[in-house]
C-alpha cells in the first residue's frame, strides 16, 4: 500500500532526525553559545566546550535538546514533503538538473521555516543559560514567551530571520547532496555504496552551513533578546549584522561555524543509519 511506505519513509526520518539531534546536540551548543555568549565571555569554540563541562557539566552540552526532539518528526516530515512537492512543481521529469534541485530545496526551504523557527527559538533560548540558580525549564520558557509576547513575537521570533536562511540553506544542502551522488553513481551505477552516501550527505551538510552561516549567528541572537524585534524584518536583521561587526568585525558573522562544519560528519552518519535501519526494519514488519 503506498500510503504505508510513505508512513514507513515519515517514521524513519523522523527516528533520523532524533538520531541526529542526540548526536549532535553537543557541538551545536558549542556553535550557539559561540554566536550568543557576551563579547570577552569565552576564547573560541573549544574554550566554550571546556568552560561548559568544568562549570556546568558535561550534561550541559544537551542544553534545548527537548525541543528538537519534540518537534523533529515535524520538522522532518514537512521538509520531505514540501521537497517532493516541490520537485514536482519545478520540473514534470524525474531527473532535475542542479539547478532545479537548488530551486526545490529553496522551497522546501521556505516552507520548513514554518516549523524550525519556534523549535530552534526554544532551543536557543535554553542554550543561552548558563547554569545559574534562575536557570528556567523548557516548559517555563514556553509558558513566559507566550504570557509575554504571544504567538507572533514569543513562539515564532525569529520567523522571518530563520525563513531567510533556510532558503539558501536547503538550495545548498540539497544541491551539495545531488551533484556528491551523481558523482558515485557515475562510478558506481545505481547502486551506491553506503560510505558514499554517508560523504554526500556531509557534502551536503557543509553546504548547508556555508550557504547560510551568516543568517544563523543573526537569527540566534535575535531569538534569545529579552525583547522581539520591531520594524520590517529586512531592517532590523541588517540592523542586527552592522551591530555584529561593530562588536567583532566581519568574523562575527562567522563565530562557531568550525563546530558546525564538524558536527554535519556524525550527525549526517547517525542520521543515515537510524534512516536506514528504522526504514528495513517497518519494511519487513508492514510489508509496505
Amino acid at each position: 500500500m503506498p500510503y504505508l511506505s510513505t508512513v514507513n519513509d515519515l517514521v524513519a526520518g523522523s527516528v533520523g532526525g532524533a538520531a541526529q539531534v542526540l548526536v549532535g546536540q553537543p557541538l551545536d551548543t558549542v556553535k550557539t553559545r559561540a554566536q550568543i555568549a557576551p563579547k570577552g565571555m569565552f576564547k573560541g569554540p573549544m574554550d566554550v566546550l571546556a568552560q561548559t563541562v568544568r562549570k556546568e557539566g558535561f550534561f550541559a552540552l544537551y542544553k534545548g535538546m527537548a525541543s528538537p526532539l519534540l518537534g523533529i518528526a515535524g520538522v522532518n516530515s514537512l521538509l520531505f514533503a514540501s521537497y517532493v512537492y516541490s520537485k514536482r512543481i519545478v520540473s514534470p521529469f524525474p531527473q532535475l538538473s542542479l539547478k532545479e534541485i537548488a530551486m526545490a530545496g529553496a522551497m522546501a526551504g521556505a516552507a520548513n521555516a514554518i516549523l524550525a523557527s519556534p523549535v530552534e527559538m526554544f532551543k536557543v533560548r535554553m542554550q543561552g543559560q548558563y547554569g545559574a540558580a534562575t536557570d528556567k525549564k523548557l516548559r517555563d520558557v514556553a509558558k513566559e514567551m507566550w504570557r509575554d509576547w504571544g504567538f507572533r513575537n514569543g513562539i515564532m521570533r525569529g520567523y522571518w530571520v530563520t525563513f531567510a536562511r533556510e532558503i539558501p540553506a536547503y538550495a545548498g544542502f540539497y544541491t551539495a547532496f545531488e551533484f556528491s551522488k551523481r558523482k558515485f553513481q557515475s562510478k558506481y551505477g545505481d547502486k551506491v555504496p553506503v560510505w558514499a552516501l554517508l560523504a554526500s550527505g556531509s557534502t551536503g551538510g557543509i553546504a548547508y552551513w556555508l550557504s547560510c552561516y551568516p543568517l544563523d549567528v543573526i537569527k540566534s541572537r535575535i531569538q534569545l533578546r529579552q525583547t522581539p524585534p520591531t520594524g520590517k524584518p529586512w531592517k532590523y536583521m541588517t540592523n542586527e549584522i552592522r551591530m555584529v561587526i561593530a562588536e567583532s568585525g566581519i568574523t562575527g558573522l562567522f563565530r562557531g561555524l568550525s563546530p558546525s562544519l564538524l558536527r554535519t560528519i556524525p550527525a549526517g552518519a547517525s542520521t543515515f543509519a537510524a534512516f536506514e535501519l528504522t526504514r528495513e526494519f517497518l519494511t519487513e514488519f508492514t510489508g509496505a
